[in-house]
């Protein structure tokens, strides 16, 4: 009898230490917004389950927003950041926008992933909290990356030229004044001229950036332009990269 009262009490004691382990509050939770009214990416469903890996790995929650008419206050109140995973056209209403404002005048973060840039055109607001707008982009090339700002964390992979092969994003002018630099192109290793229609660029130039990074409106704002191509996201320096961003604007830390 005394064996078994003791394997029972043992028994009892894992269930409670698994209870409890389950239940132990993680670091941050992100909502994810995969909404797309224009372009649908193939990366986004491998780039839902990198985030995933991602939250195990770090111990982060990664919530997925399944009804679009569910970004409410009532909602985001749980979440310290929101990352638009390749979104794309006018996907939230002005209810949401407000929505959105005051997460972010909140204190809390934003994490913007490639077409996150080519994404509610005419909200002002979210224009500057992303910092710069898609404007256009050559056919799928391989290029050396170039790091602007070795100082901001997770660009270790990228380091010494690394080449790489992505939807090289050219963008507009800057909607705010205060972006940090940390991740570009160098424009001399593919042809980034383009002509679509009556868009049409020769390059941006020396200071091509790809990532960057800003507080605004009382939060934080990251963006990375990686991202276009699934395989992307099984790239040790890319998942770096994103959650280095991610756990910055969830947190505010470096």
């Amino acid at each position: 009898m005394k064996g078994i009262k003791f394997l029972i009490l043992f028994f009892a004691a894992q269930i409670i230490l698994i209870n409890t382990g389950a239940a132990q509050q993680k670091q941050f939770r992100a909502l994810v917004v995969t909404t797309t009214k224009g372009w649908h990416h193939e990366s986004v469903h491998a780039g839902f389950i990198a985030l995933k890996e991602l939250g195990v790995k770090n111990f982060f929650d990664v919530v997925l927003l399944e009804n679009p008419n569910g970004f409410t206050d009532k909602v985001l109140k749980d979440f310290q950041v929101v990352i638009f995973l390749n979104t794309t056209g006018d996907i939230f209403d002005t209810a949401q926008q407000k929505v959105m404002e005051r997460f972010i005048q909140s204190g809390k973060g934003f994490v913007g992933i490639h077409s996150a840039s080519d994404t509610e055109y005419d909200w002002e607001w979210y224009t500057k909290l992303v910092g710069r707008m898609f404007y256009i982009h050559p056919v799928i090339q391989t290029a050396r990356l170039k790091i602007l700002d070795a100082k901001f964390p997770g660009l270790q992979g990228f380091a010494d030229g690394r080449l790489w092969t992505e939807e090289w994003y050219h963008f507009g002018p800057e909607k705010v004044s205060d972006l940090n630099y940390i991740l570009g192109v160098d424009e001399s290793s593919y042809n980034p001229k383009i002509e679509q229609g009556p868009k049409k660029t020769e390059g941006m130039g020396a200071l091509h950036p790809l990532a960057w990074y800003h507080e605004f409106d009382g939060g934080r704002s990251f963006y990375t332009a990686l991202g276009h191509l699934p395989t992307n996201f099984s790239e040790p320096a890319f998942l770096n990269h994103l959650y280095a961003g991610i756990f910055w604007a969830a947190t505010g830390k470096k």
